[in-house]
């Protein structure tokens, strides 16, 4: 039994780096049998899930990715828009030959997995997702106000380009707002890592500016509209893990993932705002094997 009251900084994974597209992608393993795989946001990394994956390495083979661009993964000369990112991902998942997958998916990452589940349904076993792009926003009002505090900072003259290019100002806030807790030096120190000069931060800039909200975004706002109409109609096992007050997952989108979701399992995780694997790290993997046993 792990212990519920130990949130470990410890990243104690081996490295493992297969080649997608000619470019070296991260990732990390542990346990047996059908494949479960974990996709993180930005600006995390793999590193996310530590405390996470013990909880399901009794049930099956778990695979944590770093995306192109981010956690130990290669920064190739790409533009790194979603469409950027769902290659990588598809090159991935097709490379380590998956097949019975159960996505575990946050924030950004939940648009590269949904989007893979919905065009590759004979391959997937099961979703879970937390702070999950499910349905389009189109209002503000659609996220929560830290969010829409964070993306003021694109209202500058320069739309934010200095403040998030030339320094650790992004990590350092969404980090801080998005976790219940203070989170140590030493892990601070593994989400500014993959960033250490301007170039390196493309992939948060081009995030940034493909929210989606709004006709300039329209690339994010398609592929989430054409995944959510097929989620609506998926048979697919489903678990909505969520967070009271979620950042990305409101209230509003919980009810209504309830009534237009097939198949899905909801799980209250409390206060834990946008990084629940960090604030309650040991609840949500608990939560995730339960869930996942029953399927």
């Amino acid at each position: 039994m792990l212990d519920s009251m130990t949130i470990s900084s410890d990243f104690c994974y081996p490295s493992q780096f297969i080649t997608v597209n000619g470019a070296s992608m991260h990732y990390v393993e542990a346990g047996t049998g059908d494949p479960i795989v974990f996709v993180h946001g930005v600006p995390t990394s793999s590193y996310l899930w530590r405390n996470v994956i013990p909880h399901l390495t009794p049930y099956g083979r778990c695979i944590a990715v770093d995306l192109i661009g981010m956690g130990r993964s290669a920064k190739p000369d790409i533009e790194y828009r979603i469409s950027d990112h769902i290659a990588y991902f598809e090159g991935f998942m097709e490379t380590l030959g998956l097949t019975n997958v159960t996505l575990v998916l946050h924030a950004w990452g939940s648009v590269i997995g949904l989007d893979y589940a919905m065009r590759h349904s004979q391959k997937i076993k099961a979703l879970a997702f937390m702070e999950a792009h499910l349905r389009p926003i189109h209002d503000w009002d659609m996220v929560a106000l830290p969010v829409q505090e964070l993306t003021q900072i694109l209202q500058q003259p320069d739309g934010g380009y200095d403040v998030i290019m030339n320094s650790d100002y992004y990590v350092d806030r969404v980090m801080s707002d998005g976790v219940m807790r203070r989170l140590t030096d030493q892990e601070m120190e593994h989400y500014r890592a993959p960033f250490p000069t301007p170039k390196s931060r493309l992939p948060i800039w081009q995030y940034l500016q493909e929210l989606p909200l709004g006709d300039d975004r329209q690339e994010a706002l398609n592929i989430i509209q054409a995944y959510s109409k097929k989620l609506e109609d998926s048979s697919l096992p489903k678990l909505l893990l969520y967070a009271v007050p979620g950042f990305i997952t409101t209230m509003d989108t919980v009810h209504w993932a309830k009534q237009q979701l097939p198949n899905l399992s909801m799980v209250d995780l409390g206060d834990a705002l946008h990084y629940a694997q960090e604030s309650k790290p040991h609840e949500f993997g608990e939560a995730l094997a339960k869930w996942y046993n029953s399927i």
